[in-house]
């Protein structure tokens, strides 16, 4: 995996976190204001956003599967995750772990090894 793995699973890790916190003032904030306050217009605005914000997160998802080469049920876990309110935030922290593991065993182009030396 190279370096570009690593821009998509940071990618996706961004768009976790904006599509987890539009989804959460979505329903903490719109919803009541929509229900309570009967200010239906916060909702219009927001679920437009939110809506964009969960498409690019299921693409970004799918980047990062043919990326990464997950498995089916990896990429079942985070779009699922998409569903479940505050999800997002909770599988973040496993895809920091992932993008820098990636990122450790890459070498850079000039780096040779002692087993790249043939004698």
């Amino acid at each position: 995996m190279t370096n570009v793995t690593v821009k998509a699973l940071n990618q996706l890790r961004v768009v976790g976190i904006i599509e987890g916190i539009s989804y959460v003032f979505l329903l903490v904030i719109a919803m009541p204001l929509k229900y309570m306050f009967d200010y239906p217009i916060v909702v219009k605005y927001t679920g437009w956003a939110h809506g964009i914000l969960f498409v690019l997160y299921i693409a970004a998802v799918f980047k990062v599967t043919f990326m990464a080469k997950w498995s089916f049920y990896k990429t079942f876990k985070y779009l699922v995750a998409s569903l479940i309110p505050l999800a997002t935030f909770f599988l973040d922290r496993e895809l920091k772990n992932e993008a820098n593991a990636i990122a450790k065993n890459n070498l850079s182009p000039n780096t040779v090894s002692l087993e790249d030396i043939k004698v």
